[in-house]
């Protein structure tokens, strides 16, 4: 992933950038960690800062409780 292009992505476009880079399975911590390593916009940092204190096995686990509270879902 090129930190350069990912906070000049659409928001799903950062998303799916950004969880597709994170090795699973992963905490809030690590992904909100993740992002902000990649560059990611303080929007997407809030949105993944706002998920469960949890264990996510896989990149599903994520996006369905993004799209579940952020909108129609995220296509990865």
């Amino acid at each position: 992933m090129t930190k350069s292009n990912i906070p000049a992505e659409a928001i799903d476009l950062q998303i799916t950038d950004v969880l597709r880079a994170v090795p699973y399975p992963a905490n809030k911590d690590q992904l909100v960690e993740i992002a902000r390593d990649a560059g990611a916009s303080n929007e997407l940092l809030s949105i993944l800062d706002g998920l469960p204190e949890q264990d996510y096995p896989d990149i599903d686990s994520v996006t369905r409780l993004i799209g579940g509270n952020f909108g129609p879902g995220i296509s990865v």
